[in-house]
């Protein structure tokens, strides 16, 4: 799913995915990128772009060749699924915000259980935008479905202040 945002001058693409789980057949998940990688190439580069969801894999808690993409703070073990990710974010210029901040435990965990605790979510921007990005977190105590939890991103977007704007707000008397 894609959400186009106009906000003055600046245009916001919000794209949630979700990867098929990892029992699934290699197909379907060859299906799911091509897919992917089709409404990402549809973004015009001069536009902001945000892509959040569960990837259904993990990237890990180190760089490993991906330092361009990976911030050097996952969490666990990557696996094939991290490594699919890792690939993608690095062939549309993307970066992994939740690998670029420290954080303790609870705030690296998207997903837990009673027999495992995962970083399976991901928001993801481009790199030329990731100065936007003040920090990026999980909420510990909210629980979005059953075991995964709200991940947020904190972005600071610029917006030139449009010179009518500024003379009419003047002569009404009104405050910038």
């Amino acid at each position: 799913m894609i959400i186009k945002l106009v906000v003055r001058e600046c245009t916001l693409n919000v794209i949630s995915a979700y990867v098929p789980h990892v029992g699934l057949d290699e197909e379907v998940k060859r299906c799911f990128w091509e897919g992917l990688d089709e409404i990402v190439r549809q973004v015009p580069p001069v536009e902001k772009l945000f892509i959040g969801g569960n990837f259904n894999g993990h990237i890990g808690s180190t760089t490993g060749g991906y330092g361009e993409v990976h911030g050097g703070f996952g969490f666990g073990e990557r696996n094939r699924g991290g490594t699919s990710l890792l690939d993608f974010a690095k062939a549309f210029g993307l970066v992994i915000e939740n690998s670029s901040f420290r954080k303790r435990e609870g705030h690296l965990v998207t997903f837990q259980n009673a027999m495992a605790k995962t970083q399976i979510d991901y928001l993801l921007l481009r790199r030329c935008d990731r100065g936007s990005c003040k920090d990026c977190k999980v909420i510990p105590g909210e629980i979005l479905a059953t075991q995964h939890r709200l991940l947020m991103m904190d972005i600071g977007i610029m917006l030139k202040r449009r010179k009518g704007l500024l003379e009419e707000d003047r002569e009404s008397g009104g405050e910038l």
